[in-house]
């Protein structure tokens, strides 16, 4: 029951990732932690290597439909490795299992990274509810736009690396909202930048790990399998709809994160 209920998960995240570009990790992490048992800092690791082998499939697809500003992925995606390369490195290890405790109650570093992950999610759920204003197209090479992508670029990366997630929900919006890119063309380009981060991240953490190479292969199989139909189904699917329903999909995630850690 629970191999069917693995893949089942394992395929919804790649339809996530295929529709909408983002919410792989987001959906990821709690699957490994609430459905398979594994603690949050290793569901971390174990994300980052599904969401980057299912997303780096589905920017293949983005490529060859011309859906990938490449652009925009040097541009924000040398900032991100560099993000995760510094939060891994630097800061994740100094974070201590434990950072404080009064009464009953310790918030732990697991605890810590679910309630950010939720808190990210909330906020980029709003803003992705909220309607879009209308403004002219806004060309790369603008010095402004550059060094805004840049710097989000980095945060991103450090965010991939803090929390083990690809930041879509993050870059996708970033894509949207700076560079004016149509929301499939920021989905396909925040899949390759994802795959980069996401990757990146698991080859500098799984050695600190014992990994079960079984279970991710069948996971990421699962993924990809959905981020290839997702993919398909996307071009069929109005953006504007695709998103709200990624601002509602994580919103809802970022509140059920918030009830099993406090209340369960």
């Amino acid at each position: 029951m629970k191999e069917l209920e693995t893949f089942i998960a394992s395929l919804g995240i790649g339809l996530s990732l295929g529709l909408i570009g983002a919410g792989g990790s987001i959906l990821t992490i709690p699957v490994f932690v609430y459905i398979l048992k594994k603690d949050p800092v290793s569901s971390s690791v174990y994300s980052m290597f599904v969401v980057g082998i299912s997303s780096m499939a589905g920017s293949i697809q983005s490529i060859f439909n011309k859906l990938v500003d490449f652009k925009a992925v040097v541009t924000f995606g040398i900032p991100s490795v560099l993000g995760v390369f510094i939060a891994r490195k630097t800061i994740f290890p100094v974070i201590p299992d434990e950072l404080f405790s009064v009464g009953s109650f310790t918030l732990s570093k697991s605890m810590l990274l679910m309630l950010c992950l939720s808190s990210l999610m909330f906020l980029a759920a709003r803003r992705m509810l909220k309607p879009a204003e209308k403004r002219d197209a806004i060309e790369l090479r603008d010095a402004q736009v550059t060094l805004a992508l840049l710097l989000r670029g980095l945060v991103v990366g450090m965010v991939t690396g803090l929390l083990g997630i690809g930041g879509g929900f993050l870059i996708v919006p970033a894509l949207y909202l700076l560079v004016n890119l149509p929301v499939k063309k920021a989905i396909g380009t925040a899949l390759l930048i994802i795959a980069i981060n996401s990757l990146f991240g698991f080859l500098n953490s799984y050695t600190s790990m014992e990994i079960d190479w079984l279970l991710l292969i069948k996971f990421s199989m699962g993924a990809v399998v959905g981020i290839i139909i997702g993919t398909k189904l996307s071009r069929k699917i109005p953006g504007n709809y695709l998103k709200k329903t990624f601002g509602w999909v994580i919103l809802s995630m970022s509140f059920y994160i918030v009830y099993k850690q406090f209340f369960l």
